[in-house]
C-alpha cells in the first residue's frame, strides 16, 4: 500500500450475512464514517424491506448514502460513483481511513475500479422505453437488442428488465451498440483499497435469511409495502420482498406463499452476488464472527500513518 494515500476499506458480501454490526465496529475504532454501497436503502420509504440501519445504529456512527432519495427519483452506479468519490474527497481531508459496506456489486465495483464512461439517458428515450416495456413487454425487447447488439444479448441477464431496456436506450441513443461503450478499464483512484469479504456457509446464510424475512415481516414489511404500492412500477421498487407482497396485494398470491417466494428469492439473489464477489481476486475472505481476525487484518495491512485511530467524529 502507498503509505501517501488514504485507506478506504470495504466490506462486502451477501445479502443476511451480517456486515451492519461489524460495519459499525470497524469505524468505531478508526473514528470514521461509513458510506453504504446499498442501491436500495438509498430510498427512504424502504427502511424494513432494505434492512436499512436503525436510529441508534445511525446514532453510533455518520452514515452516508441512506434514506437520501425519494421513490421518484432516478439513480445509477454512475451516479453513485460520481457522488461517492466526491464524498471520499471530503473525508480524506480530515480522515486517513473510510469505510463502504454493502451488497450491491455494481455499486461497490464503481466506486474501487470505476464504470465505464457510458452516456447519460436523456428523459425522452427512457421514457419510450419505458412505454414500450409497458405495452410490449421484455421478451419483445430482448428480441430487438439481440438484433441491435447481440454481443451483449449474449451476457445480460435477460430476466432484469432494467439492463435490457438501458442497453437498447443506448442504442437508440447513440445509434452505436451498448458493448461498444463497455471497455471495462480499472480507473486509478486517490485511495488504498482493502477489501474484506464475508461468507458462511450455504446452510447458515440461507437460515439467517430465513430468519430475517420472518423478522421484516414482524417489523411491519406487509404495513411498508402497502404504503410504497402506488409506486409499484418505478425501478426503486424491483426488488426482492416488495415484488412479492405487492402480486399479495393484487390478489395473485397467498400472503405464506408471498412470504416463501421472498425467502427463495432472497436465497437466490445471494447467489448471485456471491458469484460476482468471488471474481474478485483482492478481496479477503472472513465469517463474520471472525471480528477480532479482522480487525488485525486490518491493522496489519494498513499504510503506517493509518494505523492508528485517527480523525474525530463529525
Amino acid at each position: 500500500m502507498d503509505n501517501l494515500k488514504p485507506t478506504l476499506i470495504v466490506l462486502i458480501g451477501p445479502t443476511g450475512v451480517g456486515k451492519t454490526e461489524l460495519s459499525l465496529a470497524i469505524a468505531e475504532k478508526y473514528h470514521t464514517c461509513i458510506l453504504s454501497c446499498d442501491s436500495r436503502q438509498l430510498y427512504a420509504d424502504l427502511k424494513i424491506g432494505t434492512a436499512a440501519p436503525t436510529p441508534a445504529q445511525l446514532a453510533r456512527v455518520p452514515h452516508y448514502f441512506i434514506g437520501s432519495l425519494k421513490l421518484t427519483d432516478y439513480y445509477s452506479a454512475a451516479q453513485y460513483e460520481i457522488e461517492a468519490l466526491k464524498k471520499l474527497d471530503e473525508i480524506f481531508q480530515t480522515h486517513q481511513v473510510a469505510l463502504m459496506t454493502g451488497g450491491s456489486m455494481m455499486y461497490a465495483d464503481a466506486v474501487c475500479k470505476g464504470i465505464d464512461d457510458i452516456p447519460t439517458v436523456d428523459n425522452e428515450t427512457r421514457e419510450l422505453m419505458m412505454q414500450r416495456y409497458e405495452t410490449e413487454g421484455l421478451d419483445r425487447l430482448c428480441e430487438e437488442l439481440k438484433l441491435l447488439d447481440p454481443e451483449y444479448y449474449a451476457i445480460v441477464d435477460r430476466k432484469n428488465p432494467k439492463r435490457v431496456i438501458h442497453a437498447l436506450e443506448i442504442c437508440y441513443m447513440t445509434g452505436r451498440t451498448y458493448t461498444s461503450f463497455r471497455t471495462q478499464t480499472c480507473k486509478e483512484r486517490p485511495f488504498n483499497l482493502l477489501k474484506i469479504g464475508l461468507r458462511r456457509e450455504r446452510e447458515e446464510l440461507y437460515e439467517r435469511i430465513n430468519r430475517r424475512v420472518d423478522q421484516m415481516m414482524e417489523e411491519g414489511l406487509l404495513e411498508e409495502a402497502k404504503r410504497v404500492a402506488p409506486y409499484k412500477h418505478l425501478n426503486s421498487l424491483n426488488t426482492v420482498g416488495y415484488k412479492e407482497l405487492f402480486k399479495y396485494l393484487d390478489g395473485e398470491w397467498d400472503l405464506a406463499f408471498a412470504i416463501e417466494k421472498i425467502k427463495q428469492n432472497s436465497r437466490i439473489y445471494s447467489r448471485k452476488q456471491m458469484t460476482w464477489f468471488k471474481r474478485d481476486p483482492q478481496i479477503t475472505w472472513f465469517h463474520p464472527d471472525q471480528m477480532q481476525e479482522i480487525l488485525s487484518y486490518i491493522d496489519h495491512h494498513l499504510p503506517t500513518t493509518a494505523a492508528v485511530s485517527m480523525g474525530s467524529k463529525e
